[in-house]
């Protein structure tokens, strides 16, 4: 009876010590993995939400850019790494779900090797004319792309970006031919349609925002089934005959598969509530962000989401992107 009652002591000890010790979480500096090099939305993102969970848990969370290869590098080194919550990943949609559409050879997926936590921010796309298109309107661009089809070119920030794929289901949808003309990157995409190199692009609103106020562009839709604040008077594509249509990057919290189901739900709560500080939301709005958290089973669903919009997207394409 005394060696019985020996064992069940030092098993309930045991188990006592590991449920304390995962309610202690995090006991220790937390990591949080950017893909992508200082600056973008995901880092400056990143960085207001470390600050603010530093103060809610009273622990370092350290922000660690890992740029390269459009996510993978980083999402590699995430997948390595043991499942107690402390390496945390900012991937989205470019270095999850497109990554996987683009390249059947890639490592990861996001719905077998990670914990999918939840979604962060949206970063909705508009599409951006330079005003000597003779278009006012959506319907306006489409008619002008039906009557010169394959003549009237698009940038993006280069093949199989959010630009790229965004044009591609859009072009289906409308039933248009258009020209891919791909650049280095967001900013020279911009300054090819301002230039007049290309007649369109998808563009981030932060890039195009000053160009849209001032007449340098012209904006005819927003890629996200809802307006943005910061271009209350640009209408939707669903608004204008295309119901359905939301396209958008978005940004979300991840970390490698298997973290305990009770710090996934800490981290949730702990982000939810740091996204709608009032000084948070105030900064995501300025830069073109739009809040996207709703839970971790949302956040499952729509990545579930993500990987079938850019499979087809690249389906389009004839299967693949250069």
């Amino acid at each position: 009876m005394r060696i019985t009652a020996f064992w069940l002591a030092a098993i309930l000890s045991v188990g006592l010590a590991h449920a304390q010790g995962r309610d202690a979480y995090p006991s220790r500096p937390v990591r949080m993995i950017i893909p992508a090099a200082p600056g973008g939305n995901p880092d400056v993102l990143a960085r207001m939400l470390a600050k603010k969970l530093a103060d809610t848990f009273g622990r370092a969370f350290v922000v660690e850019n890992m740029p390269g290869a459009g996510g993978v590098v980083a999402a590699e080194a995430v997948v390595k790494t043991l499942p107690d919550g402390y390496t945390l990943f900012f991937g989205d949609s470019g270095a999850l779900a497109i990554n996987v559409a683009v390249n059947s050879g890639i490592s990861f997926h996001p719905l077998r090797d990670f914990t999918l936590i939840t979604a962060l921010a949206s970063v909705p796309t508009v599409l951006v004319v330079n005003p000597s298109v003779p278009a006012a309107s959506l319907q306006e661009f489409i008619a002008l792309a039906k009557s010169r089809p394959g003549q009237l070119a698009f940038g993006s920030a280069g093949n199989g970006s959010i630009h790229h794929l965004t044009m591609a289901i859009f072009a289906s949808r409308a039933g248009i031919e258009l020209l891919h003309v791909p650049y280095k990157g967001g900013t020279a995409l911009v300054a090819a349609v301002l230039g007049g190199e290309v007649q369109s692009g998808w563009s981030g609103i932060p890039n195009v925002l000053q160009a849209i106020r001032t007449g340098r562009l012209r904006a005819l839709c927003i890629s996200t089934a809802r307006r943005s604040a910061s271009v209350p008077d640009v209408p939707t594509a669903a608004e204008l005959g295309f119901p359905g249509f939301d396209v958008a990057t978005t940004i979300g919290l991840q970390a490698v598969a298997g973290v305990p189901s009770e710090i996934v739900a800490r981290l949730q709560a702990a982000f939810a509530a740091a996204l709608r500080d009032p000084d948070i939301a105030e900064r995501m709005s300025n830069l073109g962000m739009e809040l996207a958290e709703n839970g971790t089973e949302s956040y499952v669903r729509y990545v579930r989401q993500d990987l079938e919009r850019y499979a087809a997207a690249v389906k389009l394409l004839g299967g693949k992107v250069q």
